[in-house]
């Protein structure tokens, strides 16, 4: 893909809200926990046994070419500290980059300078960091729940998701005067962030004493 073409990103395609409702509506909600739980630990465990480049890759773009749907939906209905749960919530991450770079990089930016912490050595993100760099960060973030130690890679999106939490809320200050409903999206964002950021960093201790499931 040559740099133009990169820097047009596909936009997620979207299906229907009522396509999984037709495919697990009617199922028993424990049928689909089961599910969620086993597709998820398959998919981990194979792609971890063997992990060829080309499965990466696919999987690392995923949210580019089908957004968040098909397996990935079946996981967003799981618990918080769960294995589909986290990786529900890194795809997400994946896909808030991906549809808005530039966006998530200031985010980071700003969040950077306001959060005085080791959340942005974890995380590991460039100085400074741009849209294109900001892509590659979630990316590699990703590639290592596949390749490398998955606790890790848990605690990098946690720490990645703190600093975009308070960028948000620094953004949220800059426009409360002139622009409250703008305001009221970033300290949205922001909490869902430091939400997110709690879950991954308790599934990151769970998966350590091998209680992820």
């Amino acid at each position: 893909m040559n740099d133009d073409a990169r820097r047009e990103y596909h936009r997620p395609v979207h299906r229907p809200a009522d396509t999984f409702d037709r495919r697990f509506g009617s199922t028993d909600p424990a049928e689909v926990s089961r599910a969620a739980h086993a597709t998820a630990s398959a998919l981990l465990t194979r792609v971890r046994e063997e992990p060829e480049d080309d499965v990466v890759d696919r999987l690392l773009t995923f949210t580019d070419t089908h957004g968040i749907d098909t397996l990935a939906e079946l996981w967003s209905h799981s618990r918080a500290m769960s294995l589909p749960g986290a990786l529900w919530r890194l795809y997400l991450l994946q896909l808030m980059v991906r549809d808005d770079p530039r966006t998530s990089a200031l985010l980071y930016e700003r969040g950077r300078a306001a959060r005085n912490t080791v959340d942005d050595v974890v995380a590991g993100a460039p100085t400074p960091v741009g849209p294109e760099e900001l892509m590659q960060l979630v990316d590699e973030i990703l590639r290592g729940v596949f390749t490398g130690d998955f606790a890790v890679a848990l605690d990098r999106a946690a720490s990645f998701c703190r600093v975009e939490a308070a960028g948000a809320l620094d953004l949220a200050d800059d426009h409360d005067a002139s622009e409250p409903e703008r305001a009221a999206a970033f300290t949205t964002r922001a909490l869902r962030l430091d939400t997110y950021a709690g879950d991954l960093t308790a599934c990151a201790g769970l998966w350590r004493r091998e209680m992820l499931t």
